[in-house]
């Protein structure tokens, strides 16, 4: 027990510290992925004016099963939580702040889609509803409801990794990673060599 919470604490500090930039870049690339599908049926509805059952995206233009699948859509919410998780170390200062935002934020979603899971696989339907129904589903439709939450986890998260990259000082004195990198470096360095050759 105690080797595979040593293993997997080594994993999550290497995720971190040299890994971290790739890591950051995969993540950043399954988001943008299921985001744009968010947009692409949000145009299939408002733009080509499609009926809500067949703006199903491009994945679901291919194959309708998954898009209708709520395991596809926890299992998304599940992968885009932890991955909020496994990365925060990485990040200090402002940078993890806007992370934590966008953690907080994904949790709600994630919980949201555990209750239309639910529903799902038990077949009863929370507020008299004719079909799996989210809390705010009662307020908004789910189309809108979710490329909103999607568009509200990724504002932050970009936020966090533009500052992560362009870190203070001080917050690159923090971090353990090299994401600020050489850019970082000579950032920091430049001021000096001004203020010498003045």
């Amino acid at each position: 027990m105690a080797a595979a919470q040593g293993s997997r604490g080594r994993l999550i500090a290497t995720l971190n510290a040299q890994h971290h930039r790739t890591a950051l870049g995969l993540y950043l690339v399954l988001v943008v992925a299921h985001w744009a599908e968010h947009l692409v049926q949000a145009y299939q509805i408002w733009v080509l004016g499609w009926a809500r059952p067949q703006a199903q995206g491009l994945l679901g233009a291919q194959f309708p099963w998954l898009v209708t699948s709520e395991w596809l859509h926890y299992g998304y919410a599940l992968v885009m939580l932890v991955g909020l998780i496994l990365l925060r170390p990485g990040f200090v200062g402002r940078a993890r702040l806007w992370w934590t935002v966008a953690l907080a934020i994904q949790f709600w979603h994630h919980i949201e889609h555990l209750l239309l899971l639910l529903q799902a696989q038990t077949g009863h339907f929370l507020f008299g509803a004719a079909a799996p129904t989210s809390v705010l589903q009662v307020l908004y439709p789910r189309v809108e409801l979710h490329l909103f939450y999607n568009s509200v986890v990724f504002i932050p998260m970009v936020i966090a990794m533009y500052r992560h990259l362009r870190p203070s000082p001080a917050e690159e004195a923090e971090m353990i990673c090299r994401c600020a990198g050489d850019a970082g470096s000579a950032r920091l360095q430049a001021p000096g060599r001004a203020r010498q050759s003045a």
